[in-house]
């Protein structure tokens, strides 16, 4: 039995990361922080959670945390950095929802997130924790920056035609759509059910800080040679609370000698836990993901022309946040990969 900290428990990811921890069987949550909400019991605040989580939140203290095994950051954009510093001299091994060191390059991450950025020595360190790339740099890592959902469904619909070099990099689109609870739980009108209901729009079309992440991600995976990543991502929000729905759009190098792609991609995750690619034909449902850690995939070729469709789903919270951070965990204590994570989807 392991003892985690939470850090910033008041949010989405915070409250999916008690959900999914409350029923670990090798884990027990010992620490919950909020500056904001210090003294509030967490089931007064999340009543889903009476009976399940006994804790109050308390102000964050590096020497309390440090003696934990492991720390999930749930905080915004630069919290993390600020505090990295002291607890990377602790025991415990730190797992950021955040973005604050997914991107290697500090400059773009500053351009991107418009701030200074707090630990700049400490990106390095940083292992990127898409298990299903980085799954061996994961077991040994002292800090994981946990993917975004946007990079998380988009990333694993293209690996394979990028890792085999199938396609143009230079040329590919993702058209991809979020539930509302991807901006987080904040007062904001343009999140108010009456302004999103019966209504779906894009935002960020000029230019979203997922990208940098995306194209770093896909361009690692790249054999050599490759002409590197160039992405247009377009995002767009759903009517809904939470899911992802990413519609990938990619140009084949040569038409004339394409491999069998459901072949391809079948192969590619067959030993994935949270990874399923449906049967030709079928088409994934953001309903079918909902609280859980899987991404459903299909993969299709209009006409036998030369574009290639790939459809990727995922639950924001869970794969694209929480649940993804609890399956490196699992890597990184040796515990079963699907400890705690092995829930059905809620469905209707």
């Amino acid at each position: 039995m392991i003892k985690a900290a939470i850090v910033g428990g008041t949010g989405y990811t915070g409250v999916e990361l008690l959900r999914l921890l409350s029923k670990h069987p090798q884990v027990e949550v010992t620490v919950i922080t909020s500056r904001a909400e210090a003294g509030t019991k967490v089931a007064d605040m999340y009543p889903n959670l009476r009976g399940h989580i006994d804790l109050v939140f308390t102000e964050p203290d590096v020497a309390v945390l440090g003696e934990c095994d492991v720390i999930f950051f749930a905080t915004p954009h630069g919290v993390a950095q600020n505090m990295m510093s002291g607890l990377m001299n602790t025991k415990a091994r730190i797992i950021d929802l955040s973005a604050d060191f997914r991107i290697r390059d500090v400059p773009l991450w500053e351009k991107w997130y418009n701030q200074p950025h707090g630990a700049p020595d400490l990106v390095a360190q940083a292992v990127y924790g898409l298990p299903e790339v980085n799954r061996e740099a994961i077991r040994t890592a002292k800090l994981v920056a946990c993917p975004g959902c946007y990079p998380t469904a988009t990333q694993l619909g293209y690996l394979p035609l990028i890792e085999n070099n199938l396609v143009d990099p230079t040329r590919l689109i993702a058209n991809a759509a979020s539930g509302a609870s991807g901006a987080g739980r904040q007062a904001k009108i343009d999140n108010l059910l009456m302004e999103i209901s019966d209504s779906f729009k894009a935002y960020g079309v000029a230019g979203h800080r997922h990208l940098p992440e995306i194209e770093q991600g896909l361009r690692d995976v790249q054999p050599a040679g490759a002409a590197p990543v160039a992405l247009t991502f377009v995002p767009h929000l759903l009517p809904i609370i939470r899911g992802i729905h990413a519609t990938l759009y990619a140009t084949l190098l040569d038409a004339n000698k394409v491999p069998d792609l459901q072949a391809l991609y079948e192969a590619r995750y067959a030993n994935e836990p949270f990874v399923d690619v449906l049967p030709a034909g079928n088409l994934p449902q953001t309903r079918s993901v909902k609280g859980s850690n899987v991404c459903r995939i299909a993969i299709v070729r209009p006409q036998q022309r030369d574009t290639v469709v790939v459809l990727s789903v995922i639950d924001n919270l869970t794969k694209g946040a929480s649940g993804q951070a609890i399956q490196n965990m699992n890597i990184m204590f040796g515990f079963e990969e699907t400890a705690g994570l092995d829930v059905v989807a809620l469905m209707p």
